[in-house]
């Protein structure tokens, strides 16, 4: 393989097991939308499937992995199912979110005994997907006429839990949250499964966590923000993170080129030094950042090596003139550690100017998981 990513079961389940000791006794859904933010979607839920309750999924085709993977766990489509997609979800035996009344329209055409079990998504100051006030009493109410449609759970995202330490917006959020589910059950509707909390909200605010948590990027060792740490540590909650993820590409060449020689796209770059160079095969189609040319760095040998010039779409050539012995086949490391040295998906995320959250979900999905 001239690239591969390494997934640590071992980090994915401490993980795991380290928020459930925090949150218990409140369940937990393991969100492996994204390809489980790079990580791999099968990988990633065989992994932890006896250590969480419920799985999140974006679409129904991440469903349709991890019941082929023989998981029989609840999974709940957070993204928008289309109509079309809707019966798929009702045979996978899935839970979905519907606040349209389309997707309800489409349901009421099946006469099969099919049963489509919603939960709803309230809005309460995102304002992106879901339901609030008179639209969402409106929508129970129509939902409520049809006999194959059970309304199973409630939830809502914080929109600005992770970024700040000022958690009024949060609180905000829950009271609004309180208001809709009390209009809920003024209707009559019993719901089995209520969350609101992702990683930032069920680390530190218990009241949030109600009957299941959604966890997210700290399942796969990554606190949300430097704020979520820093509030953690200040509330002395007792919390150690393992990234599962190391991302590593094989040298495909080294080759020796004079002081002031260009490198890559645009000559953006001259080298200040008769240097040695090693091509590494992956670039941004690959999910490695166009915006870490010249500013990157690799592990080989333990060393730190700079990019050099522009990222290509499917390589990319770092400096090793300080580094002994390199050759061709050695191992590059993009994410992960060697031998003394670390570089982290937050340490690229910095350079990006963007959140760790990116920077490993946009991994190719192409590139082979390995469970190690």
């Amino acid at each position: 393989m001239k690239s591969w990513i390494e997934i640590s079961r071992t980090a994915l389940r401490h993980n795991a097991a380290a928020i459930r000791s925090l949150v218990k006794p409140t369940k937990m859904m393991a969100v492996v939308k994204a390809n489980a933010y790079g990580h791999g979607i099968v990988e990633t839920s065989k992994s932890v499937a006896n250590l969480v309750d419920w799985f999140g999924v974006d679409r129904v085709e991440e469903a349709e992995q991890i019941r082929s993977a023989g998981i029989k766990k609840p999974i709940l489509i957070l993204g928008y199912t289309n109509t079309d997609d809707l019966k798929r979800c009702a045979d996978l035996g899935c839970f979905f979110v519907a606040y349209n009344l389309d997707s309800l329209a489409q349901i009421r055409k099946d006469r099969s005994k099919r049963i489509y079990r919603i939960h709803l998504k309230i809005e309460t100051g995102t304002s992106r997907q879901g339901l609030s006030g008179r639209d969402l009493v409106s929508f129970i109410k129509t939902a409520l006429k049809l006999k194959n449609v059970r309304l199973e759970g409630a939830y809502t995202h914080f929109a600005n839990i992770e970024d700040t330490t000022d958690p009024s917006y949060a609180l905000e959020q829950i009271q609004r949250f309180e208001e809709e589910l009390f209009s809920i059950k003024k209707l009559g509707v019993k719901l089995s499964v209520i969350h609101a909390a992702s990683s930032a909200g069920a680390i530190l605010y218990p009241k949030a966590r109600y009957s299941m948590i959604r966890l997210g990027i700290s399942l796969y060792g990554h606190w949300p923000s430097k704020e979520t740490e820093a509030v953690a540590k200040q509330k002395r909650i007792k919390l150690k993170l393992q990234p599962a993820l190391s991302w590593k590409a094989t040298i495909a060449q080294v080759k020796t080129i004079p002081r002031g020689a260009p490198v890559s796209y645009g000559l953006t770059e001259r080298v200040s030094r008769n240097s040695i160079i090693a091509v590494i095969p992956v670039g941004y189609s690959d999910g490695y950042d166009r915006g870490l040319s010249s500013i990157g760095q690799v592990l080989i040998h333990g060393r730190a090596c700079k990019v050099l010039g522009r990222v290509c779409m499917n390589m990319m050539v770092v400096d090793v003139t300080d580094v002994p012995r390199v050759k061709n086949g050695d191992i590059a490391v993009l994410i992960g550690s060697q031998k003394t040295s670390t570089i982290t998906a937050e340490d690229l995320a910095s350079k990006c100017g963007t959140i760790p959250y990116e920077v490993l979900s946009r991994i190719n999905s192409m590139i082979q998981r390995i469970l190690v």
